[in-house]
């Protein structure tokens, strides 16, 4: 697989989940992953917080006016292919990942997956929001993401399981 470069800026906001070691890094494979897969022309940057539900609620509320818990949000900086640039290096500004630590625990044990698996796959979506993907409205866009991030995971050796699948 080429290499991508990209910088990924994670920032720990929350106390309520420890955060496992190897978390950073299996983030970073994946935001590469993504750029390799997506064919990004250029070196890039990109921001990850971890937050808990409380802060992601509220940044959910002020942002998107829906008062609820999410898991991931996205706030891209680029439009249309085009990004900003950090004027230090060159590099594209994607934009930010706003990722609840405890809500991807949560998912993960209501989907009987380990939380590595979780948190990269919410990452991987966030990545494919900031490039430009939606999946808002169903439809061909939906699944044309969704094998974007199928891709991503198994590239990363993240396969999906079973175990959130229901047997009819």
């Amino acid at each position: 697989m080429a290499r991508a470069k990209i910088k990924v800026n994670i920032q720990n906001k929350q106390k309520t989940v420890v955060i496992p070691s190897g978390i950073r890094m299996l983030l970073r494979r994946c935001c590469q992953a993504v750029l390799i897969l997506e064919k990004f022309p250029e070196e890039a940057e990109v921001d990850i917080s971890f937050v808990d539900n409380a802060a992601i609620k509220q940044i959910n509320k002020e942002h998107r006016d829906l008062d609820l818990v999410t898991d991931v949000l996205s706030f891209p900086l680029g439009d249309n292919g085009h990004y900003e640039h950090n004027p230090e290096t060159g590099a594209a500004l994607l934009g930010d990942i706003v990722l609840s630590f405890e809500k991807a625990k949560e998912q993960a044990e209501d989907f009987g997956h380990s939380l590595d698996r979780e948190v990269a796959y919410l990452t991987v979506h966030s990545m494919l929001h900031l490039l430009g993907y939606d999946h808002v409205n169903g439809g061909k866009e939906a699944m044309i993401m969704r094998e974007h991030e199928e891709a991503v995971m198994a590239a990363v050796g993240l396969l999906r399981d079973n175990a959130h699948v229901l047997n009819s």
